[in-house]
């Protein structure tokens, strides 16, 4: 491809709307342009580099025989109000309607409509187990659409759906995509962690993410090094480095101005971690709950939905209506009415130091058994974990990362096959609801997050596997008539080696080519001088590690066929 025909509008300036690195360098690259808020167009370059990431993943569920197809995006609403998700799933649902007043969805996810699919079909378990899948846009109403292709209301998305019959067989296709996921990360130059996570709107038992290690990462997560382990913070159970207070008889003391946590662990000279946080909420039934949480750590929002449905914080004017005191709460004396709940973490905590509900005032030397009762259905699972946190798998320390989400695993068992009546015969002769699994990968996600990883203060450093052309041929002076042939000569060689190659042919001057080729990212530079060409070589720049060389001109496409094939998914 010659670059003056190539259509790549090339900015010189960070654009006003991108924040992150990735955006940016993707607009000032003339890989993508914004045609209203989050909403994109994909330019050749990006185009380019979207088919490589598609084939490779159509390569790794070639491998696993899951079936490539495809369904409309325009989704049936009745099927919405079957599954139940029609309300549930919130104003992120682009809704619509025909000119007959019926209701249709743009498909953020297409469980129903693949479940709809096969429900009259598969009706066997010597049909099962089955795993369709399809690449395809996706809509979200994004409340707030930032950053790109990180948090579009358009995005590619493959999706995949397996069918079962037994527990056992989900177990595997679920393993089976897991497997495949990691290496469609591994292939297209993606440093991603397997996270335990949050099933969200999707539904489900089980769930893993794959993030992308980046500090622009909208998700926090916790990892261990020693053994692997990886965990959202809105999922993994936080085992804490538990600190006791100390042994003796219960005693309320006066603790002036010690409404924080913070002033309370410097008033009784202890770590935070020592005290015990009171948060007062109010929970989907409207009744008053104080949680009681490790001082150090902070209530995780989604996990407290899980436990509290859909809750809120007290207000001033609530704490005063059940009787609570702000800053001074403990479990024992709460007003009548207010429930008590505990995190997990504290299970072991033999020894309190707790506020005793009245201004000024806190106990210590609290013990759970002896001086208050805590009721095995009182244990919540709801703090954030963090850094320092305890490895759950082995007991390490845990680091803590921020991390782009880029696929998604989940077992669904029976969530739509049920409620959609999805059923099969099993071997017994008994009709059974199939067993699902869900499977999802943000393919124009996974762009941008390659270049946050891949990326310096001169512009993107693309993978080769999924770079828009793998060599980039530069002549400095394309009139010259000693320059413009070699360059011709190695860009054709190159092509009949089976290499992408992009020509910069412009009239341009050696600085703004070198500018634009550092922008763009091809991982490698062919450089053709006339000084260098006199002594019968060329340049040959490595874009990730700025390595210069000088080849003969006559060896150089046979050694970057090698260097490519090697690199290549």
């Amino acid at each position: 491809m010659q670059m003056s025909r190539l259509y790549a509008p090339t900015l010189k300036e960070d654009p006003r709307e991108a924040e992150l690195a990735s955006h940016k360098l993707l607009l000032r690259a003339g890989m993508m342009r914004r045609g209203a808020v989050g909403l994109y167009s994909y330019l050749p370059l990006a185009w380019r580099s979207i088919n490589k990431i598609e084939d490779i993943i159509r390569d790794e569920m070639e491998a696993i025989d899951a079936q490539e197809m495809q369904v409309p995006i325009l989704t049936d609403g009745d099927l919405w109000h079957q599954s139940g998700r029609w309300n549930d799933y919130g104003p992120e649902l682009m809704r619509l309607s025909d000119r007959y007043d019926h209701e249709y969805a743009l498909g953020p996810t297409h469980e129903e409509t693949f479940t709809d699919l096969v429900r009259n079909e598969l009706r066997s378990y010597k049909q099962l187990p089955v795993t369709l899948y399809q690449m395809q846009d996706k809509f979200r109403d994004e409340r707030r659409p930032r950053f790109g292709l990180m948090r579009s209301r358009e995005f590619i998305m493959k999706d995949a759906y397996s069918f079962s019959a037994t527990q056992e067989s989900l177990q595997e296709c679920y393993e089976q995509e897991k497997e495949a996921y990691a290496k469609i990360c591994k292939r297209v130059g993606l440093r991603a962690l397997p996270v335990v996570a949050d099933s969200g709107q999707i539904g489900g038992d089980t769930s893993v993410e794959f993030m992308a290690i980046a500090d622009a990462g909208e998700a926090a997560l916790v990892y261990c090094d020693d053994c692997g382990f990886a965990a959202d913070t809105e999922a993994a159970t936080a085992a804490i480095n538990l600190v006791d207070g100390e042994a003796g008889d219960l005693e309320k003391i006066a603790t002036p101005g010690a409404s924080t946590i913070e002033a309370l662990a410097k008033f009784l000279n202890v770590p935070e971690a020592g005290t015990r946080k009171a948060l007062a909420l109010v929970d989907g039934d409207g009744k008053p709950v104080v949680c009681f949480v490790p001082g150090d750590h902070e209530l995780n929002d989604v996990k407290a939905e899980h436990a509290f449905g859909s809750y809120h914080m007290m207000t001033e004017e609530e704490l005063k209506e059940f009787g609570l005191v702000k800053g001074f709460m403990g479990p024992i004396g709460l007003p009548d009415g207010v429930r008590a709940c505990y995190d997990v973490s504290l299970k072991e905590s033999q020894w309190w130091a707790i506020g005793a509900n009245e201004p000024g005032y806190h106990y210590v030397h609290a013990k759970p058994g002896r001086d208050f009762q805590i009721a095995d259905s009182d244990w919540v699972d709801i703090i954030t974990a963090r850094e320092g946190d305890v490895c759950p798998k082995c007991g390490a320390p845990l680091k803590a990362a921020r991390g782009i989400e880029v696929s998604q695993v989940f077992q669904l068992g029976t969530k739509y096959s049920a409620s959609m009546g999805a059923t099969f015969m099993d071997e017994d002769g008994v009709e059974k609801p199939l067993l699902m699994g869900c499977y999802g990968i943000g393919i124009s996600r996974t762009l941008q997050a390659i270049v946050e990883q891949h990326h310096d203060e001169h512009g993107i450093i693309w993978p080769v596997s999924v770079a828009p052309y793998e060599v980039e041929v530069i002549p400095l002076d394309v009139h010259d008539d000693l320059v413009w042939p070699v360059a011709d000569k190695v860009a054709n060689q190159l092509l009949g080696l089976g290499v992408d190659v992009l020509v910069d042919d412009r009239k341009e001057r050696p600085g703004v080519k070198f500018n634009d080729a550092d922008l763009m990212g091809m991982p490698y530079q062919v450089v053709c001088g006339k000084k260098a060409i006199k002594n019968g070589n060329v340049e040959l720049k490595n874009r990730a590690t700025g390595e210069r060389t000088e080849v003969a001109i006559d060896e150089v496409a046979a050694l970057l066929a090698q260097k490519v094939e090697a690199q290549r998914a």
